[in-house]
């Protein structure tokens, strides 16, 4: 521990041992009765003053400073008042001497603070450890050949950068030279590193394992992946939970109450009931040191940290501890499909031709109709194309609105499109027993075949709707502009409890606002999107949650959750961090509370069990232990 505490700390912690020596000395003498005769009392009061204000001057000072700008209520002035009580009992004849309790407690209070600070600072270097991705410097090829290093704000898109192995990707962009693996680990928690290559995009805050690659820059480090995680974390602590905002607000009440019921035991209770005055300051300075708020006041803050840095590090941001709140009260979830549950790359499945229509050819007729299109159907038919797209045998192409594509291909009229263009054109048409996106094909007014073109289903995304349920979320729902037949197979494959399909942006936010009223009254809904058109929906929902790797800029800035590895089966994770960080907020509360109730009463002049050092562990034990529990929240279940 000693190595990791910082200048503040080690000069706390020597002042702590220093104190704590003189201490247990003073323990021993005193048991040996070094303290006994005529003038004993006020030699034993001015020794134990010694490690007393050794210990805990920098309290009595903030404890003055907080009355002085009229800001007194707070643990230091509690612990003031309690320890300088018990050294006052020394003017009270009939009243047992309490020096040593009141050094004590002054002392046991300081080893609490420190392992408080200790904590909560692991607790943010954890965090920090994982969110260290953003890069020093960027590497560019000065006019002599050689490497310069330069600040990566100085890079602009379309500027080459070299990264060596070993080094971090510090802009996002795309690799136009070499081959290589990255570690993406610190963004995605993925430890599988990733092959790139001549063409393949990469983002920053990624590590650079292998080889040299050289990569054209495609944003501003500005606007890059690791800038944006990086503020995301950052303002996190901003948007507190409820629970958090009621123990700031518990702690600004509490505190006034706690000395204002100290004040009427010590006052009240004599006059009124007839209690020995030295039993009931007594009482009320017991009453003070175990009602301090410590144990609240950092732990749950604390627990809440350390949920979103374990989400972190498994490659969820959450954007601050409300949105881990409401995403423990899940109940149900709607999803997106295109780009969430599915690849959202379009791939050629099938290629049907009429009989005696080479296959071929009927896919090299709707290639070179689609030459000019860069529409993801299109894009995925060239790509199916083994051949050579010859544009000079191309002509008079024409777009026909949500139909198709009309063009002259080798002075054939070929036409490309769905049932509707066929329809239009007077053409009969077979259907297809497969789901997909169906586009026929027909060469001079004749025709020729179809193709069938489907979305792939992400790898986890059954795994994703299956966590989902054994985490206990009642209602999978998918909210889709596909056709009706493709949304009913994507749902049936992946055990989707509803499906609405054929919705534009407007049909999804008037189809969440059903969804929520049919929610119950603590249950949350959740909504699962990426693209620019699923914005809406997402700031529409209890909780929104968006792809991190290939969603909008839109979709992640109205995002409350982003997934940085696009894994839809991170939601069932995320929600069981969330969980568990709720359920350690409120072991802590019920805890502490529940200690700290239980030893004021016992405190009470009528029935006067508790001692100061029963009260010593009311406030540090409990509030060590609670931090202790609150550090559990860093960690993630296997």
């Amino acid at each position: 521990m000693a190595s990791n505490l910082t200048k503040k700390q080690r000069k706390t912690r020597n002042r702590i041992a220093v104190a704590l020596g003189i201490f247990v000395l003073l323990e021993i003498a005193s048991h040996l009765g070094a303290f006994d005769g005529p003038y004993g009392l006020w030699i034993e009061f001015a020794c134990f003053l010694v490690p007393y204000l050794i210990a805990g001057y920098d309290v009595l000072a903030k404890a003055w400073h907080g009355i002085v700008h009229r800001q007194p209520f707070d643990e230091n002035l509690l612990m003031s008042i309690a320890t300088i009580g018990a050294f006052a009992l020394v003017f009270f004849p009939e009243a047992e001497p309490h020096m040593a309790e009141g050094a004590a407690v002054m002392l046991f209070y300081q080893v609490g603070e420190l392992f408080e600070s200790y904590a909560v600072g692991k607790t943010r270097k954890s965090i920090a450890a994982m969110m260290d991705i953003a890069p020093d410097y960027a590497n560019i090829t000065g006019p002599d050949g050689t490497l310069e290093q330069v600040d990566p704000y100085d890079i602009k898109p379309g500027d080459e950068i070299v990264i060596k192995p070993g080094e971090r990707v510090p802009l996002d962009g795309v690799v136009v030279s070499g081959k290589s693996q990255l570690d993406t680990s610190a963004l995605t928690g993925e430890s599988v590193p990733c092959v790139v290559e001549e063409g393949v995009e990469v983002v920053s805050g990624c590590i650079n394992m292998t080889g040299l690659i050289t990569v054209r820059v495609s944003r501003p480090f500005g606007e890059s992946t690791v800038s944006r995680i990086l503020e995301l974390v950052e303002n996190a602590s901003e948007k507190k939970a409820r629970t958090e905002n009621f123990i700031t607000r518990f702690a600004r009440y509490y505190t006034p109450i706690v000395v204002g019921l100290a004040l009427l035991i010590a006052v009240v209770s004599p006059l009124a009931f007839g209690s020995n005055w030295s039993d009931s300051v007594r009482s009320a300075l017991i009453f003070l040191v175990v009602s301090c708020p410590c144990a609240l006041v950092i732990s749950v803050p604390l627990s809440f940290f350390g949920g979103i840095g374990a989400a972190s590090r498994a490659g969820i941001l959450v954007k601050g501890s409300s949105y881990l709140e409401t995403l423990a009260s899940t109940e149900a979830i709607a999803f997106d499909k295109t780009g969430t549950l599915t690849n959202g790359t379009f791939n050629v499945v099938a290629v049907h031709a009429e009989e005696n229509v080479d296959p071929d050819l009927l896919l090299s007729y709707a290639a070179h109709a689609e030459a000019y299109s860069d529409h993801p159907i299109a894009v995925s038919v060239k790509a199916k194309y083994s051949g050579t797209i010859d544009a000079e045998q191309i002509a008079e192409v024409q777009e026909l609105s949500g139909q198709g594509v009309s063009a002259q291909v080798k002075q054939h009229t070929v036409l490309v499109g769905n049932d509707k263009l066929m329809a239009a054109q007077g053409i009969p048409f077979h259907s297809c027993r497969l789901v997909g996106t169906i586009l026929h094909v027909a060469v001079d007014g004749e025709y020729v075949g179809h193709i069938v073109i489907a979305d792939v289903l992400k790898d986890d995304a059954a795994q994703a709707i299956r966590g989902l349920h054994e985490a206990g979320v009642k209602k999978a729902v998918m909210l889709t502009g596909d056709r009706e037949e493709v949304a009913q197979a994507v749902a049936k494959d992946l055990g989707i409890d509803e499906v609405y399909a054929q919705l534009m942006p407007q049909d999804k936010v008037s189809k969440v606002e059903e969804l929520l009223e049919a929610t119950s009254e603590r249950g949350k809904l959740a909504f699962v999107g990426d693209g620019i058109n699923d914005a809406p929906v997402l700031m529409r929902a209890d909780i929104g949650i968006a792809m991190g790797g290939m969603g909008s800029d839109a979709a992640i800035e109205a995002a409350d959750v982003v997934l940085m590895d696009d894994k839809p089966s991170n939601i069932a994770l995320a929600i069981r961090i969330a969980r568990k960080t709720m359920r350690i907020v409120w072991q802590n509360i019920i805890f502490a509370i529940g200690v700290k109730v239980i030893i004021m009463i016992l405190a009470l002049p009528f029935i006067g069990i508790a001692t100061m050092w029963l009260a010593v562990f009311g406030d540090v034990g409990v509030a060590c232990l609670a931090i202790l529990n609150a550090m559990r929240a860093l960690r993630i279940a296997k």
